[in-house]
């Protein structure tokens, strides 16, 4: 079992429709959705970094700096977002899910174990991120030609993550507590 460093974050919804994010180490991000890109998130830190977090198919999301460097995360669910190849994990305490998550880890949940297959990628070709994003559409379009897009997210919604992204659907302005962890 791994055991990765846990850093909680909390969002709050400004008024001009932006996120301010705080991370309990200090880190400050300003997030804002992409006009016509529901799926891509432009952020800029209190740490002089900037860049792009995208959702691709799988709970992966991809992580590009202003320079180009690229990373990856994997929403494990509850709230949580596994970060650094298992190094770090962040729960979001503002949200039902996270605060779940850190109730469930406390009294010694095996299922929320982080195992190796957890794990986001080290790094994916063009063509694997494109699969996942080819997944993620067909994904959104299932989930909102289905009724879906209530409070399931897995990475702040409440429910166990299966569908995580459904808080996007619908109303491309809307933010809600899992906009990539």
């Amino acid at each position: 079992m791994i055991r990765p460093e846990e850093i909680g974050y909390a969002d709050e919804l400004l008024a001009d429709g932006t996120v301010h994010r705080t991370y309990e180490d200090g880190l400050e991000e300003w997030r804002s959705r992409t006009p016509g890109r529901p799926h891509l998130v432009r952020w800029h830190d209190n740490r002089g970094f900037s860049g792009t977090d995208e959702l691709l198919g799988g709970r992966i999301i991809k992580r590009t700096l202003a320079d180009g460097t690229v990373t990856y995360a994997r929403d494990i669910g509850y709230g949580r977002t596994l970060w650094a190849r298992g190094e770090k994990v962040l729960v979001n305490r503002s949200s039902f899910g996270g605060r779940m998550g850190v109730l469930l880890t406390g009294l010694g949940v095996a299922t929320l174990a982080i195992t190796a297959a957890q794990l986001p990628p080290l790094s994916m070709s063009p063509e694997q991120e494109e699969a996942l994003r080819q997944q993620q559409a067909q994904a959104s379009q299932s989930s909102s030609g289905s009724g879906g897009g209530g409070e399931t997210g897995g990475d702040g919604g409440s429910g166990d993550g299966d569908d995580w992204d459904a808080d996007w659907d619908g109303d491309e302005d809307a933010w809600s507590d899992d906009d990539f962890g």
